[in-house]
């Protein structure tokens, strides 16, 4: 059914059900009130317990980054989970509309960070990228569809708080539709909102090997990214300390969890070994800062994998080279092999592996907000900056009522801060 727009108070946002309207918090969801109350108290706690480096007096949303850190936690665990028996028999992978593949797992976590959030912030909507829509049609001709959407609720009811007895495949469904496509209208005012890549890299999910992927989840305050989380199960950096530690890692000894809130600098630290399992150590985080390279040809540069490098005007002035050990003159740089989604590069950059990660907006190619905006936060406040190809901050309020397109002139550029203006000039000099 079409989207009304109403005038609402604060956020401005009418939530479409499927074939009804209502408001957060939804009147179906109160038969699920008992659980509600108990995850509440569960999350909250969850929450408390993650001991950030920072004063909570300086995070006016420490609230929201605890239980987003605490979902996205739990999200990455439910990946792991999922990967482990993804291809174990049964109908694990879909093709989307686009041709990317989707899996349990993007559905999963979908369901589970709607879920959760909705809990502790139902006024606060979601943008995210899926929706049920061919969970619902992809059963023409067998019983396909149910067998996926039992496996999605398995995944589900596994890891959501412990009080939810009463959940059900459709509730599942409704939480992955609460972040879809046409389920929040807003209008040109500012607005309060999550944003959510339930599994940014999914083709690297897919692959038998370590390949990296990241689940991120920010919320956007007025126009500005203020909270920010990525979890990578399979990062690994061994400077990272495993804290006092004398069992195995997080998944199995790798995996990183990194948060950032605006104001308070970006840190990490390793997942937990266990869902819920959250330590209060002060010493666990580390500050995470970009590197410090000043010299546009010594940078080390970050491409997405469907691009390459004669595609980006600075290879007008500069060659390419894969060889971290190969020699190199100022007429070449550096280009990683980050095979991942966009997020993973915002990680890289931000942890100070990589100084710079540029991408080309193509005709043919919509840019979502959920692939650049907790990567937005997370790089800023590790002292990085990020801009299109003109110099100009990502609006990601350009795309008015459904906040889920972004338009950079020219591309995204995502640098160490130091880089920054000469590599717009640069660009800007070579692209036409």
């Amino acid at each position: 059914m079409p989207l009304l727009h109403l005038s609402l108070p604060p956020h401005r946002l009418l939530v479409a059900g499927r074939g009804r309207l209502y408001f957060p918090p939804a009147p179906r969801h109160t038969r699920l009130s008992v659980r509600a109350a108990a995850g509440d108290a569960a999350m909250s706690v969850a929450a408390e317990a993650y001991g950030f480096p920072f004063p909570s007096e300086r995070a006016s949303h420490h609230r929201e980054l605890a239980a987003a850190a605490a979902v996205v936690e739990r999200a990455c665990r439910l990946c792991v989970d999922v990967k482990r028996s993804l291809f174990s028999g049964g109908k694990s992978i879909l093709e989307k509309n686009d041709q990317t593949p989707v899996t349990i797992a993007d559905f999963g976590v979908q369901a589970l960070v709607s879920l959760e959030l909705q809990r502790l912030f139902p006024s606060i909507p979601l943008v995210a990228e899926e929706d049920s829509a061919s969970l619902r049609s992809s059963n023409a001709d067998d019983d396909s569809s149910d067998v996926l959407v039992e496996s999605i609720f398995s995944a589900v009811s596994d890891k959501v708080s412990k009080s939810s007895s009463l959940l059900t495949q459709d509730d599942v469904l409704r939480a992955i539709d609460r972040g879809g496509k046409d389920a929040v209208s807003f209008d040109s005012n500012p607005a309060t909102y999550w944003v959510l890549d339930p599994i940014d890299g999914t083709k690297g999910f897919l692959r038998g090997d370590d390949a990296l992927y990241v689940v991120g989840l920010a919320l956007v305050v007025n126009g500005k990214v203020t909270v920010g989380v990525m979890g990578c199960p399979n990062w690994t950096n061994d400077t990272i300390p495993n804290e006092k530690d004398g069992s195995a890692a997080a998944c199995n000894g790798r995996g990183i969890l990194m948060v950032s809130h605006l104001g308070c600098g970006t840190w990490s630290r390793r997942l937990s070994s266990e869902i819920g399992q959250s330590t209060t150590a002060p010493d666990i985080w580390k500050r995470c800062f970009v590197d410090t390279c000043s010299v546009v040809h010594m940078a080390c540069y970050c491409i997405p994998d469907s691009q390459t490098w004669d595609m980006i005007p600075l290879s007008v002035i500069f060659n390419s080279t894969t060889g971290e050990s190969d020699p190199r003159n100022e007429n070449e740089i550096l280009l990683l092999s980050v095979f991942c989604g966009s997020l993973c590069k915002y990680l890289t950059v931000a942890s100070g592996r990589a100084s710079v990660f540029v991408l080309r907006a193509r005709p043919t190619t919509q840019i979502k907000s959920w692939d650049h905006a907790v990567g937005v936060i997370c790089v800023q406040e590790a002292g990085g900056q990020i801009s299109d190809w003109s110099g100009k901050p990502l609006d990601l309020a350009a795309d008015l009522t459904s906040r889920r397109i972004i338009y950079p002139s020219g591309g995204v550029l995502v640098t160490n801060g130091a880089l920054h203006d000469k590599l717009v000039e640069m660009i800007s000099a070579n692209y036409k």
